[in-house]
């Protein structure tokens, strides 16, 4: 199957999403991204809504027969997804299971040690916040929703999930999982997520590292701008807005 509609790569789909929350401009929203892939999608929203981008770490947990497919995913916070019915049909016994959790929670705290280096807790900027969680696509929707349930546990003001493609079926059950549910592209038929973008490379933690850094030091030098901006008298025909 190859499908009709593609996006150019993350970068373009990124730009695309973010069209379609140029709502949140003006609520100060927080851009988590789910890395990796997430990560350059949730780049291009974040600098096109002025807000702050910081990752939230998740991992999937495959069978260990067959990898690419889940049978849930954990999440920072010790927040676990289970699928029931894929554990059921792949024969898991316990032991298979906590092999495959021990492994990726091993995986999850080394991914937050790297990501984080000198930067802050995402965590502590979460209450109170409109929080958008994007990644670059929805296919089973586990670590999607491993991650909501995980950053819902730190009082936001609402979560959004937001996705430039993805199964038609997941996203009806994430619409119940997070506040508000935003995807441009849902499909009867996903396949896999890379069949719909037509550059689909795979992402290393230095690649996430320098798009981390590059929106730190555009935010930087946008405050450093406005901060010497002259004095201008108030029009009050136009309403103030508040920079992310």
């Amino acid at each position: 199957m190859q499908p009709t509609r593609r996006y150019k790569d993350r970068q373009e789909a990124g730009r695309h999403l973010a069209g379609h929350l140029t709502q949140f401009q003006s609520r100060d929203p927080l851009v988590l991204a789910l890395p990796r892939g997430g990560v350059p999608v949730a780049y291009e929203v974040a600098r096109v809504l002025h807000a702050p981008l910081e990752v939230w770490v998740t991992r999937k947990l495959g069978v260990p027969q067959q990898p690419e497919l889940a049978f849930g995913a954990i999440s920072t916070g010790d927040v676990t997804v289970i699928d029931e019915a894929t554990i059921r049909a792949a024969g898991l016994s316990s032991t298979d299971i906590q092999t495959v959790v021990s492994k990726e929670q091993e995986e999850l705290r080394r991914r937050t040690a790297r990501y984080r280096s000198n930067r802050p807790d995402p965590a502590d900027r979460v209450p109170g916040r409109h929080v958008i969680v994007v990644d670059d696509g929805l296919a089973t929707g586990l670590t999607a929703e491993a991650a909501v349930r995980s950053i819902r546990t730190h009082r936001p003001a609402s979560i959004t999930l937001a996705v430039p493609v993805a199964a038609a079926d997941s996203a009806r059950r994430m619409k119940s999982v997070a506040d508000a549910f935003v995807c441009p592209l849902e499909t009867n038929d996903l396949v896999a997520i890379g069949i719909w973008y037509r550059r689909f490379p795979q992402l290393s933690d230095e690649n996430v590292l320098a798009l981390l850094q590059k929106a730190a030091r555009s935010r930087h030098a946008r405050s450093r701008k406005d901060e010497v901006l002259p004095d201008r008298p108030f029009d009050s025909s136009h309403p103030s807005r508040r920079d992310a």
